[in-house]
C-alpha cells in the first residue's frame, strides 16, 4: 500500500506535485510521465519537462504533503521501486 514512509517506492504517474528549488516552489502540476532524469508534468493544458537532480518534489498523498529530494530519486521507474531505500520507523 502506497504510504508517505514508502512514496518513493512505488508509482508517481498521477499525483499532484510541486516542485521547489531552493525553497522557492518553480512548477504544480500532475505528473504524467517519468524518465530517469526527468518528471514530465501537466500544469493546466501544457506538458513540461522538469530534472530531477536540484529539486524537491513535493507530492499530495491522502491530503498529505510528502517531499523528496530529486536526487534520491534518480532512477528509471521500473529500477526506483527496487532500489530506494525507505525510512524504517
Amino acid at each position: 500500500m502506497r504510504s508517505a514512509a514508502n512514496l518513493a517506492r512505488h508509482e508517481l504517474i498521477g499525483l499532484s506535485v510541486s516542485v521547489r528549488r531552493d525553497g522557492t516552489t518553480e512548477h504544480e502540476g500532475r505528473v504524467i510521465d517519468e524518465t530517469m532524469n526527468t518528471f514530465r508534468l501537466l500544469k493546466g493544458d501544457k506538458e513540461i519537462t522538469i530534472p530531477k537532480v536540484g529539486r524537491e518534489f513535493v507530492f499530495r498523498l491522502d491530503g498529505q504533503d510528502v517531499a523528496l529530494d530529486g536526487n534520491s530519486i534518480k532512477f528509471r521507474p521500473e529500477d526506483r521501486t527496487k532500489k530506494v531505500k525507505t525510512r524504517r520507523k
